[in-house]
């Protein structure tokens, strides 16, 4: 393990998720004595795997679900911890449009071409940005940031095709045009290095597998149910209290991982303050509306040949996908992941229908055709330790404080997906930004 030994240092780690288990296995690895606290009754954070309910042993994904290829962290650690990740979508993504009668019909190929055009009509703003070496303090970047994605349609007199592109993005970075901030596109369509769309994974079995199997080493350094309610540093000691059951105790070490979404850290009191710009940050910060669908079918009848099995969508359901094709038996289910305002849109169908009347949404996939045998909707911003599905920028937001949000401050280290600068609001950037908080403190404590 490259850097400093940690033998005879303490460490804690707020947060039980992918970035904090991450952190917890590196440090232990470097010798620290390591401590994880989390205020859920179970590790993972946002990489949740629904078991119960589903016929057959069946299961999918409430949270985090697909793994791309070009993410090599994740897969590293999967593989180091002993899991087997599964092919899975292998025919990419369609889409869905209405046709002049209202009616969804799915496009083939159709993402693919509005992602070329919506590529193309970005050109006036990716040029400069790229000349910008893509740096969030340029002034270049902040006049880009300040536009809305929908301002900029309007902009360009883009037409209801590109519109609906556009809108469609919103099961990616889980906002409206109205919300998110042009760079987020910009910044998403000037990545010259960036591999083309690659094979996408699940780890078999779930993938909560993965922080399982990272959290069980850990023993009875691992405390659930426990609530971080204030830090302080002091010198070179730091004080994390916590609460559990209602019980308040005080846990004292070196140094402290903060791997909380912003939405919750920026609820803690820390003494003494953050910089006034990682404050800013944290504080300004927003997390997208995400409802995750889960419904389980009698047979898979969404499967037709040359059919793809995930597409995305400007319609109240978002985006959809085959949530379990690696698994065995007739039944299936389907995840649907409504972002932005189809979020609040697919929750206004269930409240008036039933999950009944969501699944009569899909009949143009053939939904009749099936019985619904079961499901689950989870509300991601309804949950108490995320209140929101992952990070995104809003044209409030100043980009050049986004290097802030993973700063180290004194004796605490920031990390989360929110703060992983390729792969924002993915799983592989929990990961990324665990191991790098990790060699933060490796690197602070041999330089001390």
């Amino acid at each position: 393990m490259a850097g400093a030994s940690l033998n005879g240092v303490s460490v804690l780690v707020a947060g039980a998720g992918l970035a904090g288990l991450a952190a917890a296995r590196d440090l232990a690895a470097r010798g620290a004595s390591v401590t994880v606290v989390d205020a859920r009754d179970r590790v993972g954070g946002r990489v949740w795997t629904i078991r119960d309910g589903f016929a057959e042993q069946q299961h999918a994904e409430a949270g985090g679900d697909l793994i791309d290829e070009a993410q090599e962290e994740i897969r590293r650690l999967a593989n180091d911890v002993g899991l087997k990740l599964t092919r899975i979508l292998r025919g990419g993504f369609g889409y869905v449009r209405q046709d002049g009668s209202g009616t969804p019909r799915v496009v083939h190929r159709g993402a693919l071409r509005g992602w070329d055009r919506l590529a193309d009509a970005l050109t006036a703003e990716t040029t400069p940005y790229r000349r910008a070496e893509r740096r969030w303090d340029s002034p270049i970047t902040a006049r880009i940031a300040r536009q809305s994605v929908a301002r900029w349609l309007d902009d360009v007199n883009a037409d209801q095709d590109l519109r609906a592109t556009a809108t469609g993005l919103r099961g990616f970075f889980l906002a409206d045009p109205e919300e998110l901030s042009l760079v987020a596109l910009v910044d998403q369509f000037s990545d010259a290095d960036a591999p083309a769309p690659g094979a996408m994974y699940r780890v078999e079995g779930g993938n909560d597998a993965l922080p399982t199997a990272l959290a069980k080493p850990l023993g009875t350094r691992l405390h659930l149910n426990t609530e971080v309610v204030a830090i302080s540093q002091r010198g070179r000691v730091v004080r994390v209290a916590v609460k559990s059951r209602r019980a308040q105790s005080q846990i004292t070490c070196d140094y402290a991982v903060l791997t909380l979404p912003a939405t919750l850290l920026r609820r803690v009191p820390i003494t003494p303050a953050l910089p006034a710009q990682q404050h800013d940050a944290i504080a300004a910060l927003k997390y997208g509306r995400a409802t995750k669908t889960l419904l389980q079918f009698s047979k898979r009848f969404w499967r037709l040949p040359g059919r793809p099995r995930a597409l995305g969508s400007a319609l109240p359901f978002g985006a959809l996908w085959e949530a379990n094709e690696e698994q065995r038996g007739r039944a299936g289910i389907l995840s649907l992941l409504a972002g932005g305002g189809a979020s609040d849109a697919t929750q206004a169908i269930a409240a008036r229908q039933g999950i009944a009347g969501l699944a009569d949404t899909l009949e143009f996939l053939g939904s009749r055709r099936a019985e619904l045998t079961a499901s689950r909707q989870i509300v991601w911003e309804d949950d108490a330790f995320a209140r929101g599905g992952y990070a995104f920028f809003d044209p409030a937001f100043d980009p050049a404080l986004r290097a802030w949000l993973g700063r180290p401050a004194g004796r605490l280290f920031l990390a989360g997906e929110h703060t992983s600068i390729k792969w924002q609001g993915y799983m592989n950037g929990a990961v990324e930004s665990g191991l790098r908080a990790a060699a933060e403190v490796a690197a602070v404590h041999e330089m001390t």
